[in-house]
């Protein structure tokens, strides 16, 4: 049985009400119901936690799927403090023991101290931009793709714990021009993809 934690960041802030990733955190739970052998427990960010809960259950997954609007291009301040102190929750109790340094050569392993080696993660994104505004010459964001340039201390921060990197899925222009029946079906194809790699 593998084990499925799944995060909703859409935090309900000023216009938005999280509800594109609502949605897609409900596509996720859907898809792992509808296939025998996986476990799936969950956590909604505008809900109330407990912080030795949500440590435990990053520390039981074998995969955690993190489902983030972006907001000023990064995550949203709920998101963010959830992680600071749900990872910090951590420290010595399965997140992490420590930087990964030591004092004969503190120079050298700096993000080698996670606890979660052997387990992995999955990161969703969903923009107002376009696509073309990451790949496009001239274009805002430089043709820096998301994973690599917004998204890129993300990635550094679940590597420090010592998570491994699925391949990402993001979701473009949702405000504007919501594509949500492509969307869905490339996103589920994209799982399928993912999942099979556990």
């Amino acid at each position: 049985m593998k084990k499925i934690f799944v995060i909703n960041a859409g935090q309900k802030f000023g216009h938005s009400g999280g509800e594109f990733n609502h949605t897609l955190t409900n596509w996720t739970i859907d898809y792992f119901k509808q296939h025998e052998g996986y476990e799936v427990k969950t956590t909604d960010i505008n809900n109330p936690y407990d912080l030795n809960e949500e440590v435990n259950k990053f520390v039981w997954a074998d995969l955690i799927i993190y489902h983030t609007p972006i907001w000023w291009f990064q995550v949203p301040f709920g998101f963010k403090e959830y992680l600071d102190r749900v990872f910090t929750e951590g420290n010595n109790k399965g997140i992490y023991v420590s930087d990964g340094r030591h004092r004969i050569n503190p120079t050298r392993n700096y993000g080698t101290g996670g606890s979660l080696q052997g387990r992995k993660y999955m990161l969703t994104t969903t923009w107002n931009a376009p696509s073309d505004a990451f790949t496009i010459e001239g274009e805002f964001f430089h043709q820096h793709n998301v994973d690599e340039g917004v998204m890129f201390g993300f990635h550094r921060m679940n590597a420090f714990v010592g998570l491994s990197k699925l391949d990402s899925f993001h979701f473009y222009d949702v405000m504007k021009n919501p594509n949500i029946e492509y969307y869905q079906k490339a996103y589920i194809e994209h799982l399928d993809a993912q999942v099979k790699s556990l």
